[in-house]
């Protein structure tokens, strides 16, 4: 199944009303699989945004969190490698990258909660799922 198509100005999702589900599904499999790049290319492509950067370690002015999105680098920081395999962190991380606009962060924690969320539900509700996935902490 092809999610993404390629137009003038970058990639646009092809997606019909149930592959949204499905691409959900695939995204969260990727990251417990840690195929976390590939997770946020196909993301990055469905979005239309350019792909953030991962990177192991915090920056020192965050503290204890598990993970943290720096916009001025566009990077996704997760604490240690495990959080690279973590749909919920990754995915909140996620929509803080795509929801900053020319440096200024345009969404709440809540809405990261919920896009997150909706990638989590979807896999746990597709069939023969083996991995519990919770939210994580300090993100």
């Amino acid at each position: 199944m092809h999610f993404l198509i390629q137009k003038e100005k970058g990639w646009k999702a092809t997606l019909k009303p149930n592959d949204e589900h499905t691409f959900k599904v695939k995204i969260v499999k990727l990251i417990l699989a840690k195929s976390t790049d590939e997770a946020i290319e196909l993301l990055s492509n469905y979005y239309n945004v350019s792909a953030p950067h991962l990177k192991v370690g915090m920056p020192r002015q965050v503290g204890k969190k598990g993970a943290c999105y720096v916009s001025g680098t566009k990077t996704i920081h997760v604490r240690n490698r495990d959080k690279l395999e973590d749909p919920f962190i990754i995915l909140h991380e996620f929509y803080h990258h795509l929801r900053t606009h020319g440096g200024k962060h345009r969404g709440t924690e809540r809405h990261a909660n919920a896009f997150a969320q909706g990638f989590v539900e979807a896999f746990q509700t597709s069939a023969n799922y083996s991995f519990r996935v919770t939210r994580g902490q300090g993100e």
